[in-house]
């Protein structure tokens, strides 16, 4: 018979499991960064380093060594693609470094802000709208206007050819609450159409995933199609789309805000002299836009490839770029009416969007270039 084993000391005991439980944490430690970074901010972020710039040697700080800016690699974001790229929105803010971050959808973005995880964002009226109320109006501020229009339901002209063969159909929007999830679902709400706003399902099925998957969702037939923004409206269009309806021509004038500019009130109050620099080069980048559009097409392009590694074809940008007005004015009046579209959708209880704006650092720029103010539709802060 043999002798039982002696027992190892429990100090030799203590040391292996301290080791095993350092090997079992540095196993693990890999694996929560790698979800991390793979699930981003909300259910569909997007999220990625991008444009980021250095300061040029000798130019003076502002009141803060950084500035984060969120937005998201769309042609609706033309000032911030342009701006960045270009170099403008650096050269505003002297020695101030801009960090930029890119995202796929506008909740996962304001999510991304409450965090404190950027700064200013570049993002839709509905995910701002969300934003602000759900934190009873203490998380953001709308401070600029960036774009209007460039969004469309696009669809298979195989198998709809008129807004009736819509029913029983799949349709995606980019992410649940962002902002052509809302115009989507209030148009439907309109039709008579009953769709169930946090699952999507009804006579229309809303199925949203992001923008960078659309396309190929489209080419299987996985989806009928899609009510997004610029490019992936016209991205769907070259793989053999339709267009059904261009959002523009349900609004009056064909004006409706698609972009605006917000800063976290944090932000504001402690860095106002970096949000109105910010605000400069927003202000400049516009200007040079639509005093260029070509060179600006092709600077957007460029900021398209950095971003996702690889240009629009020319077919794409072409077809995409005259639908999208750039602006400096938030078009205040159509956020009252964005805002009564989720209400109507079943997505927001009926807001009190009072304060929503703070417009005098924008109005200070535009007064320095002897250009008018624009308006809150009285929705400013006190």
């Amino acid at each position: 018979m043999s002798s039982s084993p002696t027992p190892a000391p429990r100090s030799s005991v203590r040391r292996f499991t301290v080791r095993r439980r350092r090997l079992a944490l540095a196993a693990v430690l890999p694996l929560i960064a790698l979800l991390a970074t793979s699930c981003g901010y909300g259910s569909r972020a997007d999220k990625g380093a991008s444009g980021s710039a250095s300061p040029a040697a000798g130019a003076k700080k502002l009141s803060a060594d950084e500035v984060r800016i969120g937005y998201f690699p769309n042609l609706t974001h033309a000032t911030a693609l342009v701006g960045v790229e270009r170099g403008i929105f650096q050269k505003d803010l002297g020695g101030t470094k801009l960090k930029g971050t890119t995202f796929n959808a506008g909740p996962s973005e304001t999510e991304a802000l409450n965090a404190n995880s950027i700064d200013i964002g570049f993002i839709g009226p509905s995910p701002a709208i969300n934003g602000y109320t759900q934190s009873g109006g203490k998380s953001l501020r709308i401070i600029g206007g960036s774009a209007s229009g460039g969004v469309k339901l696009v669809v298979n002209p195989k198998k709809i050819t008129s807004q009736s063969d819509l029913k029983g159909k799949k349709i995606a929007t980019p992410q649940l609450g962002n902002t052509q999830d809302v115009a989507f679902l209030n148009w439907l709400k309109g039709k008579g159409w009953k769709v169930a706003p946090q699952s999507g399902k009804g006579d229309v099925s809303v199925v949203r995933e992001a923008n960078s998957v659309t396309v190929n969702a489209f080419r299987t037939g996985s989806i009928d199609g899609a009510w997004v923004p610029e490019p992936t409206a016209s991205e769907l269009l070259a793989a053999g789309g339709k267009t059904l309806i261009d959002e523009s021509s349900l609004w009056p004038g064909k004006k409706f805000v698609i972009t605006n500019i917000v800063v976290s009130q944090s932000f504001l109050k402690s860095h106002p002299d970096v949000v109105q620099a910010v605000l400069k080069g927003s202000v400049d980048t516009n200007k040079w836009i639509n005093a260029n559009p070509a060179e600006a097409k092709a600077s957007a392009n460029e900021a398209l490839k950095s971003l996702t590694g690889k240009a629009l074809p020319a077919k794409v940008i072409d077809s995409a770029w005259p639908s999208i007005r750039i602006t400096d004015d938030p078009l205040a009046a159509t956020l009252r009416a964005e805002a009564d579209h989720a209400v109507t959708a079943g997505l927001l209880k009926k807001p009190d969007l009072k304060g929503i704006y703070d417009l005098d650092p924008l109005n200070k720029v535009l007064k320095s270039e002897g250009r008018p103010a624009v308006s809150d539709a009285g929705l400013g802060a006190p």
